[in-house]
């Protein structure tokens, strides 16, 4: 099968597309034929190894300290049921299935997994492509979003608005029935009008902890607001979700959690079968729509990298099969 693989940390340029072994399911597993993944930040950051240097030794050993330990990256896919081990009693052979890969495997043309992963059928009325693209933002979204306790009214800022997790986050808080601030660059803002931001904020052109607006949420997707004045911009017993924190914001945030009424939060979201069927019903009934910007064929993989890194890409960026 045709795959595009990871052998050495580098630029774009070191994923290259081979043949490599088609799998073969175990007794528990089963085998997709991907039609379409994505490329997420995460990919970009785990190909350059581009990761803060408090946690560069513990992702070095458990990522690969030379090279990549697994050569296939991709976090998120959507695909057709071709073949099904002997044990496997969810799924048939033609269902459309879709979820996250676990981390890795996702830029091949066939991938095998447990049926006892977080992969659910695909709604009927949604296309591999959008479906590809809810898994890994979706579940991010959904674990910060609930972290984020918000009541009909409240208002939550967020900020990286316009990635593959802040396009979610804004659906999801505008469902809970919250005034959503939606801040990216100024190329976003129209479409994040259209899922539903209340206000929308250009980075470059206004500081969102400068504007006097006090918020009950403010979830940071980016890691790129400012530690203090976010904290000054909430309520009394506003929240500080950090969803790509680095070391010394995680350390004073423990700091502020014991000296303020303020709630500074941190933590990793799970992937379990639970909430991937939420996001599966959601695309169902309309609530979640995904937003994808570009389509990349897996033969593109190197220019899709390359689009991604730019940090201009308007929710996902998608590669087709």
């Amino acid at each position: 099968m045709k795959a595009i693989t990871c052998r050495r940390y580098g630029p774009p340029e070191v994923l290259q597309l081979e043949e490599v072994e088609k799998p073969i399911p175990a007794d528990d597993e089963v085998l997709v034929k991907i039609h379409a993944a994505t490329v997420f930040t995460g990919d970009c950051e785990m190909r350059g190894f581009k990761f803060p240097l408090s946690f560069w030794l513990p992702l070095r050993l458990f990522i690969g300290l030379l090279r990549p330990k697994r050569p296939i990256l991709g976090q998120e896919f959507s695909g057709v049921v071709e073949a099904i081990g002997k044990d496997v009693t969810r799924f048939n052979v033609g269902d459309a299935v879709f979820g996250p890969s676990g981390g890795w495997g996702a830029y091949a043309q066939y991938i095998c997994l447990s049926e006892n992963k977080p992969m659910v059928h695909k709604p009927k009325n949604i296309t591999h492509e959008a479906a590809a693209t809810v898994p890994t933002g979706g579940l991010n979204a959904l674990h910060f979003i609930g972290k984020a306790a918000l009541k009909p009214g409240q208002k939550i800022l967020i900020n990286g608005a316009g990635s593959s997790i802040g396009t979610v986050a804004v659906q999801l808080a505008k469902a809970a029935g919250a005034e959503v601030w939606a801040v990216d660059s100024a190329k976003k803002l129209d479409m994040l009008r259209t899922i539903g931001a209340d206000h929308v904020i250009d980075y470059m052109a206004e500081d969102f902890t400068k504007n006097a607006v006090v918020y009950d949420v403010i979830l940071d997707v980016v890691g790129k607001s400012h530690f203090s004045r976010s904290l000054r911009a909430l309520t009394p017993d506003g929240r500080y979700l950090l969803a790509n924190p680095r070391a010394i914001p995680m350390l004073r945030g423990v700091w502020a959690n014991k000296t303020s009424t303020r709630k500074v939060m941190f933590s990793l979201a799970r992937e379990t079968l639970d909430d991937v069927q939420h996001l599966a019903d959601m695309l169902a009934d309309g609530t979640l729509k995904p937003v994808v910007d570009r389509r990349f064929a897996l033969e593109d993989m190197v220019a899709a990298h390359r689009y991604v890194e730019t940090g201009q890409k308007t929710g996902n960026v998608v590669i087709t099969f």
